[in-house]
C-alpha cells in the first residue's frame, strides 16, 4: 500500500516524497522490489523502463540513467539519440496496479552533452511555465483542476488495412443491448439511454464498484480525489475528479490518473479509453480545466462586484484564453478525433464566449460558492487525449497574455448559445472545425507561447510537422466507412 511511503504534505496539499535518501529509505520500509522510471513522450503517453531496487542509489538521482531518445515519438534523431532521465524524488509512489511491489518515479529529461534540460521534454515546458508566472509578478502560483472524462467498454475491436476498415465497441451498459439475449442468459435490462447517464443509481449505473476501485487506487497512489460519478453518455462514460494542484504536479497526476484508470479497468475485465469521441450519437469525453491564480495565500480571481464575482485579472485571463483559443486547441484538442466532439448538440463548448453557469460557452464561471478561495474559471474545450504538460502550460501562457495586455473578452451571454437566432449567432465565433485548422492557427499565433522561452520554435515546429505527418495525412488517405454508405452506388 502506498500509504506506507507516507509522503509529507506541504502548503495547499502538494505532496512530496522528500529527498533521494528519504525515498530510498521509505522504499525499503515499504518492501519495494522494482523501481519504474517514467517519462512522457511528445504526444502525451507515458514511457518507462525498470531497474531492481538495488540499483536505486543517490547517485541515480544526481547522475541520471541513459535511454535512446531516437525511439521516442517526437524526440531525437538517431545520430543524437543518447539522452538522460533524471528521477524526481518528489514524484515517487508505490504503484497500486502491479503485483510485484514497484516504486514509480517520474523523470525529467536532460541532454548528456550539455547537461541542459531537454527543450522537447513536456515536463520541462510545464516547469518553465510556472517559473515564467513567478517572473511576471502577476501571481506566485497557478492552480489547475482538470475533469478528465472517459468511457469504460467491455470490448473494443478495430482494424484498418488496404481492403477493410472497421471498429466495434460493446458495453454491458450500452442501450443497444436492451434487446439482446446471449445463449439463453436473461437480459436484466436497466441501461442508461443515450445522453441520460447523468446520474442514475445502480442498477442502471453498473460501474459504481469499478469506479470506486479506481478511486481507491488513485488515493493509494497519493492523489486527492474529490468525487466520482457516471457521466452523460450511455455505455460507461465516467468522470473522476481530482483536487486542484499546481501546474506541473497536476500534469504528473493526470498521467497517473490515466494509467490507473486503464490498468484497474483491465484487471477487472474492462477496457477504458480517453479517446474524445469513440461513439457516434452520444457525448464525447472532454477535459474541462479549472484554473485560478494566487499570490501566496491570496486568490486573485475574486471580486464581489465583478460579473460572476470575477476580478479584472480573471476577466483579462479569460480574454487571453478566448483570443488564443484556436491556437490553444492545437495542444488542448490535439487529435483528428477531437473535432468529432467539438460540434453542436453534445454539450460541446464550441462558442468563443464566456458566461456564468453556462456550459455552452467555451469559458464557464462556476457559481457553486461565493468564497474568494473557490473562484476560478473553467475552460471547456480541452479533451483528455492531450498532453497535460503542454496543455496546462499553453493555457497559462494564453491567460497571462490576457492579463498583461488587459485583453477584454466578448461580452458575456447568459443564454443557451446553441439556440441563438441566426442574426445573433453570426456575431459568435466558434472553435476550429478540424485539427488542420488548429495547427494552422498555432503556426500563425504562437508569440505568446514563446514568451520567456517556455515553448520553443523547435518544439512548435516539431509538434506541427508530427501531427500532419503521423495523424492528419494518414487519416485523410483512408476511406471512411460511412463513405461507402454515401458513395458506393455513385
Amino acid at each position: 500500500m502506498t500509504a506506507t511511503v507516507k509522503p509529507t504534505t506541504t502548503r495547499r496539499g502538494t505532496k512530496t516524497a522528500g529527498s533521494p535518501a528519504d525515498v530510498i529509505r521509505r522504499a525499503g520500509e515499504a518492501g519495494v522490489q522494482v523501481v519504474d522510471l517514467r517519462f512522457t513522450d511528445m504526444p502525451g503517453t507515458w514511457q518507462h523502463f525498470s531497474i531492481p531496487i538495488g540499483e536505486m542509489s543517490e547517485d541515480l538521482f544526481a547522475e541520471g540513467i541513459g535511454f535512446d531518445g531516437s525511439s521516442i515519438r517526437g524526440f531525437q534523431a538517431i545520430n543524437e539519440s543518447d539522452m538522460l532521465l533524471m528521477p524526481d524524488p518528489q514524484t515517487a509512489f508505490v504503484d497500486p496496479c502491479l503485483t510485484v511491489r514497484t516504486l514509480s518515479i517520474t523523470c525529467d529529461i536532460v541532454d548528456p552533452i550539455t547537461g541542459a534540460p531537454y527543450t522537447r521534454d513536456p515536463r520541462y515546458v510545464a516547469r518553465k511555465a510556472e517559473q515564467f508566472l513567478a517572473k511576471t509578478g502577476i501571481a506566485t502560483t497557478a492552480f489547475f483542476g482538470p475533469e478528465a472524462e472517459f468511457y469504460i467498454f467491455n470490448s473494443a475491436r478495430f482494424d484498418q488495412n488496404a481492403h477493410s476498415g472497421y471498429y466495434f465497441i460493446d458495453s454491458e451498459e450500452g442501450i443497444w443491448n436492451s434487446g439482446q439475449e446471449d445463449n439463453g442468459t436473461p437480459n436484466l435490462a436497466h441501461r442508461p439511454r443515450h445522453k441520460e447517464g447523468y446520474f442514475p443509481v445502480p442498477p442502471t449505473d453498473r460501474l459504481q464498484d469499478l469506479r470506486s476501485k479506481i478511486m481507491l487506487a488513485m488515493i493509494d497512489a497519493g492523489i486527492e480525489v474529490e468525487v466520482h460519478h457516471h457521466e452523460v453518455g450511455t455505455a460507461g462514460q465516467t468522470e473522476i475528479d481530482m483536487r486542484f494542484n499546481t501546474l506541473t504536479r497536476m500534469a504528473d497526476q493526470l498521467m497517473m490518473y490515466k494509467y490507473i484508470v486503464k490498468n484497474v479497468c483491465r484487471a477487472n475485465g474492462y477496457t477504458a479509453t480517453f479517446m474524445p469521441k469513440p461513439m457516434y450519437g452520444d457525448n464525447g469525453s472532454g477535459m474541462h480545466v479549472h484554473m485560478s491564480l494566487w499570490n501566496d495565500q491570496k486568490p486573485l480571481f475574486f471580486d464581489a462586484k465583478g460579473y460572476g464575482l470575477l476580478s479584472d485579472t480573471a476577466r483579462w485571463y479569460v480574454g487571453g484564453l478566448i483570443k488564443h483559443a484556436a491556437s490553444l486547441l492545437a495542444f488542448a484538442a490535439p487529435t483528428t478525433n477531437s473535432y468529432r466532439r467539438l460540434v453542436p448538440g453534445y454539450e460541446a463548448p464550441i462558442n468563443l464566449m464566456y458566461s456564468a453557469r453556462n456550459r455552452s460557452a467555451i469559458c464557464r464561471i462556476p457559481m457553486y460558492s461565493k468564497s474568494p478561495k473557490s473562484k476560478r474559471i473553467e475552460f471547456r474545450a480541452p479533451d483528455p487525449s492531450s498532453n497535460p504538460y503542454f496543455t496546462f502550460a499553453a493555457l497559462l501562457m494564453a491567460g497571462l497574455d490576457g492579463v498583461k495586455n488587459k485583453i477584454e473578452p466578448p461580452k458575456p451571454m447568459d443564454v443557451d448559445l446553441y439556440e441563438l437566432e441566426p442574426e445573433e449567432r453570426k456575431h459568435v465565433k466558434n472553435t476550429p472545425g478540424s485539427l488542420q485548422e488548429s495547427l494552422a492557427s498555432l503556426e500563425a499565433d504562437n508569440a505568446y507561447l514563446l514568451e520567456g522561452g517556455v515553448f520553443t520554435r523547435d518544439l512548435i515546429d516539431t509538434w506541427v510537422s508530427y501531427k500532419k505527418a503521423k495523424e492528419i495525412d494518414p487519416v485523410a488517405l483512408r476511406p471512411h466507412p460511412y463513405e461507402f454508405f454515401l458513395y458506393y452506388d455513385a
